[in-house]
């Protein structure tokens, strides 16, 4: 019986077949009902915007500076995050004094503070890249932490006991230990930089897809805007996958529950 079942098993490539088409039926549904039709225009108008941006030479600036802005501020956040993160896991004096503000912060939307970082640092790329910086930090801050929490604390007392210091036992133990939760920050990092962009635009910026986007909206430019709000979606899922293929890589010694 299940040799039977197995031969009518949908591949993976199968499944994301199904999963576009689905999609592009909805989105054709959206583009022709009155009510939607609007927000919602098809292939062949985004086919159109393509050959609008292009003409009016925005796409590649706007597409380079999203992604300088994007990476310097991932880069700065997760290069922040891992220290802090592994020292509030390690020193409860670190962790008292830290975690109550890093909780407090990362509930609040960017939004909220972008003017304030305006101010503090004047217009274009600094505040950009603060405010990706920023958001990108909590997050994954807040994941490694988590992950270096889960680490077993038999393996830690093991390490003490055959006389590791705590740099050894940070190089040796934990690190690896916590290497998951360390490519879970970066996945989470790398989409939270992506929806932060628009905030972190916001800023007085010349060029850029977030501002780009704004742009469109205010002019009612609605092909163009779809146009740039899907490609921020192939980049984010883009990096999802290149991020996953090097975490089966770097984890391949880990269990993973198969569905």
């Amino acid at each position: 019986m299940d040799d039977k079942n197995s031969k009518f098993q949908i591949p993976t490539w199968g499944w994301l077949i199904l999963s576009f088409l689905a999609a592009m039926l909805l989105w054709f549904f959206l583009s022709v009902n009155p009510q939607t039709a609007r927000s919602f225009p098809f292939i062949p108008e985004i086919i159109k915007a393509i050959k609008t941006v292009i003409e009016r030479g925005v796409l590649a600036e706007d597409f380079i500076s999203s992604m300088i802005s994007v990476v310097l501020g991932f880069v700065l956040g997760f290069i922040t995050a891992v220290p802090v993160a592994f020292l509030m896991a390690w020193y409860m004096p670190v962790r008292n004094i830290l975690e109550p503000w890093i909780q407090f912060i990362r509930n609040i939307p960017p939004l909220a503070y972008v003017p304030l970082i305006v101010i503090a640092a004047g217009v274009g790329r600094r505040p950009q890249v603060i405010v990706i910086w920023l958001a990108t930090f909590l997050i994954m801050t807040v994941t490694i932490y988590q992950g270096v929490r889960n680490v077993d604390e038999t393996l830690i007392k093991a390490a003490r006991v055959l006389g590791a210091k705590d740099k050894d036992i940070f190089i040796k133990v934990i690190f690896p230990a916590t290497t998951p939760f360390i490519l879970t920050a970066v996945r989470l990092g790398v989409s939270v930089a992506l929806t932060t962009l628009i905030a972190a635009e916001s800023t007085g910026a010349t060029a850029g897809m977030g501002m780009r986007i704004r742009s469109f909206a205010n002019s009612f430019e609605v092909a163009p805007m779809l146009l740039y709000i899907i490609l921020i979606g192939i980049i984010g899922i883009t990096s999802e996958k290149i991020i996953k293929t090097l975490e089966r890589k770097l984890t391949g010694w880990q269990e993973k529950r198969d569905v």
